[in-house]
Order: C-alpha cells, then sequence, then structure tokens
C-alpha cells in the first residue's frame, strides 16, 4: 500500500514523478489481516528487521499497526492489521483478495485522500494515480468509483476530506509545470468523473445526521506521529 503500490500501477506515466519532482521515500507500507498478526512479525523479524515498541502503539491504536525499523533504527516498515486508522478509517475487509500485489486502486487513492493537512507527495500520487487510470464499475486496472462513493456515503467526516482534497488538487493543476495540458484536462475530467458518482451516491441516515452538524465539530482524528527512537547501530 502507499506510494510505493501506486508507483507499481502506474508504469505508463512513471516519467511523472521525475516531472513533478516527486522525491522517493525509502519506508514500505504493508496491510494484512490482524489474524497474521503474529505471522507478520516472525515475518519481518526473520527478514532483519526490528519490532518497534511505542506507548502510542498501545490499546486500540496498536491492535491494527506494527511498525517495525531496520538494525540502524532508520524507518523502514509499517504493517497495518485489517485498518487503516489514521484521519479517517479504511477497512480492508474482504478487499486485500481483489487485486495482488496491492491493495486495489480504490483504497490507494482513497489512503491518500484521507489525509486532512496532505503534503505535496500525496497530493502528486494521487495525481499520477488519476491520469494513469480510469474511473470505473469494478476494481480490476481502474478506479472504482461504486466502491469509493459507497465508502463515502457512511461517513460524512470522510466525505468531507475526500472531497476537500479532490477540489484542492483540481484547482491546483495549473500550478504543476511537469504536467502538460493532456495531463491535466484527464485528471480533471476524472475528478469530475469521481466526485459526481461521490454526490448522486445514497447516502445513510448517520451520514445525514453528522452533515447538520457540519465542520463546527471536528470531522477527523488528529493523528500524532509516532515518534521512533533511534536504536544504537550494531558494532
Amino acid at each position: 500500500m502507499g506510494g510505493s503500490a501506486i508507483r507499481m500501477h502506474c508504469p505508463n506515466h512513471s516519467y511523472l514523478y521525475e516531472k513533478l519532482k516527486r522525491r522517493p521515500k525509502h519506508d514500505m507500507d504493508f496491510v494484512t489481516y490482524e489474524k497474521f498478526r503474529m505471522a507478520s512479525r516472525k515475518l519481518f523479524v526473520e527478514l532483519g528487521f526490528v519490532p518497534f515498541v511505542s506507548l502510542m502503539l498501545s490499546g486500540e491504536k496498536g491492535k491494527y499497526r506494527q511498525i517495525f525499523n531496520d538494525k540502524e533504527g532508520n524507518e523502514a516498515v509499517d504493517v497495518f492489521l485489517g485498518k487503516l486508522q489514521m484521519c479517517h478509517v479504511i477497512d480492508f475487509k474482504g478487499r486485500l483478495e481483489v487485486d495482488a500485489p496491492t491493495v486495489p486502486l480504490a483504497e490507494l487513492l482513497l489512503q491518500k485522500l484521507q489525509i486532512v493537512e496532505v503534503d505535496e507527495k500525496d497530493i502528486q500520487d494521487s495525481l499520477i494515480l488519476l491520469r494513469e487510470h480510469e474511473i470505473g464499475n469494478a476494481d480490476h486496472d481502474q478506479v472504482n468509483g461504486d466502491f469509493v462513493a459507497s465508502t463515502l456515503a457512511k461517513d460524512w467526516g470522510f466525505n468531507l476530506t475526500v472531497t476537500k482534497n479532490l477540489s484542492m488538487m483540481q484547482n491546483r493543476l495549473k500550478d504543476y509545470p511537469g504536467l502538460e495540458q493532456e495531463d491535466r484536462e484527464v485528471i480533471a475530467k476524472r475528478i469530475d468523473m469521481l466526485r459526481r458518482r461521490i454526490d448522486e451516491a445514497p447516502k445513510s441516515t448517520s451520514w445525514k445526521m453528522r452533515a447538520k452538524l457540519g465542520e463546527s465539530v471536528r470531522w477527523y482524528t488528529v493523528v500524532d506521529k509516532v515518534q521512533r527512537q533511534t536504536l544504537p547501530a550494531p558494532p
């Protein structure tokens, strides 16, 4: 999952990473089901990674996330267990079998767009993903617009964050000289298509009730960055 997975899915527009000056990251994000907690821990320990233990990962937060550093203490691997719990929650139940070797494109896009204070790398990843893939009705080599819309139709806050980010991305297309006019037109069209699906999807009762409160009440979870302790380098 994450930026590395998006890069794998966008071979036809991989040149945009350089044109947009997308800086590579050296950490990796994975997701598996919670029942594989011990198996995933065993795997990464055998690969030479060191489990990271923190009070920030105790209780409910730790239930759905494991962190591993390399032996020099550098940030290396995050393993999410069934759910991504950040500004909003993405539940992967029944979805990890849909695509391989990454999570489906819909979740890859939602993972980026669920961030309230989205940074430049996440915007760039989203732009490249939308340039490469059409908005469709299924998951095979397309962003499943129906899945995105039905997911957001259950959660007004999640819906608000995603639509705000989509609007921001569309407004900022002109700010990227690395994009050609055709790139901007294709991305803008796909954002419009996705927004239309999101807006037209029937909303749940809880969505409508929460909408009445609006932005006067915080609609997202504040995510504290995990402070990873630097481990001593091996002798």
